[in-house]
């Protein structure tokens, strides 16, 4: 599972990061609203853990940011500020949960369990970008009426591309979010990796939708003018 920290305090968040990552979750660090927008629309995150006072825009403004595109990623709000007035302010912007410094780290895990669990319920069991399809529940590929067969990591590939439809997205979050046990990786693993989809993906096809985008990093989406 992949977790965003956004806390303007370092020591903090690094407490947080090192406790998280020995409970095998992979964690990233932002210390500013404007840095974590930034970040999650480079990349998607299972899981956002969110000060409320920031410097720039304060967390409650990154959670309405955040909700106004659309986005469903759970939202943990952590700060020091414990009134009634504060915890409706915080939950009204889009905050799916509220915890009060100072807590127990075991209170936060189990936080973040339960958050987990709700979002696991909402997602789709099918992702579909034009004729291709991946069936989650089955772990099988389809376009139109022929089955793709895809080695595991080539279908967690075209997943994260088909839940960024329509976004180029960056080889480094690619890299970080389908090359998830810590390997160490190479970009031009990675491309070759592509071909390798596109090839099953597109060939034969009129319509193609695996597309690269030079320099940065590679998208599935319809495009018109093919």
């Amino acid at each position: 599972m992949n977790i965003l920290i956004v806390e303007d305090e370092r020591r903090m968040a690094e407490i947080l990061q090192g406790g998280l990552e020995e409970e095998d979750y992979r964690v990233s660090l932002a210390f500013d609203g404007i840095s974590a927008l930034k970040m999650i629309e480079d990349a998607p995150f299972d899981l956002v853990v969110l000060d409320v006072m920031l410097p720039g825009l304060d967390g409650c403004e990154v959670a309405r940011r955040i909700r106004q595109t659309q986005q469903t990623t759970p939202i943990l709000m952590l700060t020091a500020r414990h009134t009634t007035a504060d915890i409706i302010s915080g939950l009204d912007s889009g905050a799916d949960d509220y915890l009060v410094k100072p807590f127990s780290f075991d209170v936060l895990l189990a936080r973040l369990r339960a958050l987990a669990r709700r979002s696991a319920s909402t997602l789709p069991l099918r992702l579909r970008v034009a004729d291709l399809t991946l069936d989650l529940s089955e772990r099988r590929a389809y376009r139109g009426s022929r089955e793709l067969f895809l080695t595991p990591r080539e279908f967690r590939l075209v997943e994260f591309l088909m839940r960024n439809h329509g976004k180029s997205v960056s080889r480094r979050s690619i890299l970080e979010n389908v090359w998830r046990d810590g390997e160490s990786v190479e970009e031009n693993t990675l491309d070759a990796f592509v071909r390798l989809v596109r090839r099953k993906v597109d060939d034969g096809e009129a319509v193609k939708l695996v597309h690269t985008l030079r320099g940065f990093g590679y998208s599935v989406e319809v495009r018109e003018n093919q």
